[in-house]
């Protein structure tokens, strides 16, 4: 909804009828009553302060509003207020008040909503007040106090529950080396019985693995809601926050703004906060050329350690305003009516179900080789093996965007591990240890696929070192994951940690090792039990794995429609084995960069599913300024 007001005009000094009070005054600085009459009908009619609805829909510049309340309060306006370190993040931020660094100057204000009509209505005098902007607000606290934002942003976890932060020690890094060491010397001199016993040692995670992926492929989980759910009225939609870390993101933020602006979901309801790094000039340029909707914020994380994406999260996390999160990727292009779903199916759930997770879909398949094969992975993974992981209750490995979070409880777990370069991962463990569920949501959103297998290959490293510190942070006491879990859900919980990270580790020996006996025509010729044990169980693995690949991806094809891409089928288990060696990366980023950030570039997608590629160019602000009327 596009409302324009007219420019403020000296004549137009008519008191106007039946106003709320926090946009009334704008009557007395030169703003036509009758429009803002009209904008606080619209307003009411999506249930938001009338004060809300102008700024966010544009209609007033929210530097030009505050200066014109503090003009009718007659106090002084602030552009770049000083404030004291006893400043509070984010308290002083979502009250909009806070000490300035003077005592005898008193406090800064930037009320809204009804803070803002009550202080107009009481017009308090008891102290020196000076007002300022909400956004000039947020930045006086992160100069205040950005030392301390960083280090809450990286260690509260850590801090508060310690138990299930990210802790990984050269002691850990050191047994996990040794004993890959020593099964890599076990299958150079005694294959058989080296495959055979670690076979034995790992089969009921293989097997778990494989008996997931099969029973989850049976279950019908559509990509589209099975039935059509009313459509809520506006007065009764929450407000929502988005979040999304962006970094070195200038190719698609103009997209990113596109996307969210189509989004199905009264524009002064969302709350969206795009999170930018100090020294990413480029992004921050490209977004202040844009002409950015009032209900979207640019908040620049203070410096700090690790240079991580969850950091960045957890920088914006405190000021989230709405009573639901989603989380998106700089490249995101997610469904319009994805937030109403969510919305919806939130209030169908219980209380504990904390998560959703919508299903990500590549939109750059047929870009290369590369994009097709990762589109039938992501097909079969949140199109079929995370939406049967939900349906049976079983803990889940979130993908890193497109998760809808109840705040409160986001909040309460101390959001995401700075440390972790698979934080998503981690927080689905870890939601399912703190007793809390994951659901799906049938509802996509469109991903770009890295096209070269370089920065495949950067990206899908730190996966798997990530999943390794998933794996052994949420492993060092089995006893209180099994008392928090239970029995099948610690099964599921090992399974899809340490499962997928040992299968991807000795995928390519297994395999290598049955390929090669078939090839050379010796199965039968062994002369030890253990290298017939050993062969048999490479056959297996083989064939059953195989197996467990294929079917949940021609579930998923068929549930996408992308029949085309069968005949890549075939080419997944030689897939699977770049996973492979992209695994045996991470184990050696694992001890040479521990937290090292791969990151992945985006904007170089050639083509898209969804029609010719469009290249979303930054609109330069072009609207005229709303200035104040003379006192």
């Amino acid at each position: 909804m596009r409302l324009g007001l007219a420019e403020p005009s000296p004549q137009s000094t008519a008191r106007p009828i039946a106003l709320p009070v926090e946009i009334g005054f704008l009557a007395h600085h030169g703003y036509p009553p009758e429009t803002l009459r009209q904008a606080a009908i619209l307003a009411r009619s999506v249930g938001v302060p009338a004060d809300e609805f102008l700024l966010k829909h544009n209609l007033v510049g929210e530097d030009d509003f505050y200066r014109a309340l503090a003009t009718e309060l007659q106090l002084p306006f602030l552009a770049a207020p000083r404030l004291s370190r006893s400043a509070h993040y984010p308290n002083s931020v979502l009250a909009g008040i806070a000490p300035l660094a003077n005592r005898k100057s008193g406090f800064v204000m930037a009320p809204r909503g009804e803070a803002l009509a009550r202080f107009l209505r009481t017009r308090p005098r008891g102290g020196p007040l000076a007002i300022t902007s909400p956004s000039r607000m947020r930045e006086a606290v992160f100069r205040a106090r950005g030392p301390w934002i960083a280090h809450r942003a990286a260690s509260d976890l850590a801090k508060r529950t310690p138990d299930l932060a990210t802790d990984l020690s050269y002691v850990q890094i050191a047994v996990l080396f040794i004993g890959v060491t020593l099964i890599s010397f076990g299958i150079c001199h005694a294959p058989g019985a080296t495959i055979a016993s670690v076979g034995a040692a790992l089969g009921p995670l293989f097997l778990g693995m494989i008996v997931l992926r099969l029973a989850a492929s049976i279950m019908n989980n559509p990509i589209e809601p099975k039935t059509q759910l009313p459509r809520a009225e506006d007065t009764g939609l929450p407000v929502y926050t988005i979040i999304a870390a962006l970094y070195r993101e200038k190719r698609v933020a103009a997209r990113l703004i596109h996307a969210l602006s189509r989004l199905d979901y009264p524009a002064a309801k969302l709350d969206i906060k795009l999170v930018l790094e100090t020294d990413d000039r480029e992004t921050l340029e490209t977004l202040q050329a844009i002409e950015l909707p009032g209900n979207t914020e640019i908040i620049v994380a203070p410096k700090g350690e690790p240079r991580t994406k969850p950091r960045a999260l957890n920088v914006a996390l405190p000021l989230a305003r709405g009573r639901f999160t989603v989380i998106y990727d700089a490249e995101d292009v997610p469904d319009p009516g994805q937030l109403r779903l969510a919305v919806a199916r939130f209030a169908g759930l219980p209380r504990d179900v904390a998560c959703l997770q919508a299903r990500l879909t590549i939109d750059n398949t047929d870009d290369s080789w590369l994009t097709r094969l990762f589109t039938i992975e992501y097909a079969a993974l949140f199109d079929v093996f995370n939406p049967g992981l939900a349906e049976i209750g079983s803990p889940i490995l979130l993908g890193g965007t497109s998760n809808h979070f109840r705040t409160s409880v986001l909040k309460a777990i101390h959001g995401w591990d700075a440390w972790n370069v698979t934080e998503d991962a981690d927080l689905g463990i870890r939601l399912a240890r703190l007793g809390y569920g994951v659901r799906d949501l049938p509802s996509s959103t469109l991903e770009e696929a890295p096209s070269t297998l370089g920065a495949w290959m950067r990206q899908r490293t730190r996966w798997m070192k990530g999943y390794v510190q998933t794996a052994t942070s949420h492993s060092r006491k089995p006893g209180v994951l099994l008392r928090q879990l239970g029995i099948w859900r610690f099964y599921g919980a090992l399974v899809l940690t340490w499962g997928i990270v040992l299968s991807a580790v000795v995928y390519p020996l297994f395999s290598a090792l049955f390929l090669t006996w078939w090839l050379s025509g010796t199965a039968r010729l062994f002369a030890s039990r253990w290298e017939l044990m050993g062969y048999a169980y490479s056959l297996t693995l083989f064939f059953s794995g195989a197996i467990a690949i294929v079917v949940p991806a021609c579930f998923a094809l068929h549930r996408r429609r992308l029949w085309r891409l069968l005949p890549w089928v075939p080419l997944l288990p030689f897939y699977y084995g770049l996973v492979s060696l992209a695994a045996w990366r991470g184990l050696w980023e694992l001890a040479t960069a521990t937290f090292r950030w791969n990151k992945t570039s985006h904007g170089h997608a050639r083509t898209s599913r969804s029609g010719p590629v469009q290249k979303h160019q930054a609109r330069v602000v072009s609207t005229r300024s709303l200035k104040t009327a003379p006192p």
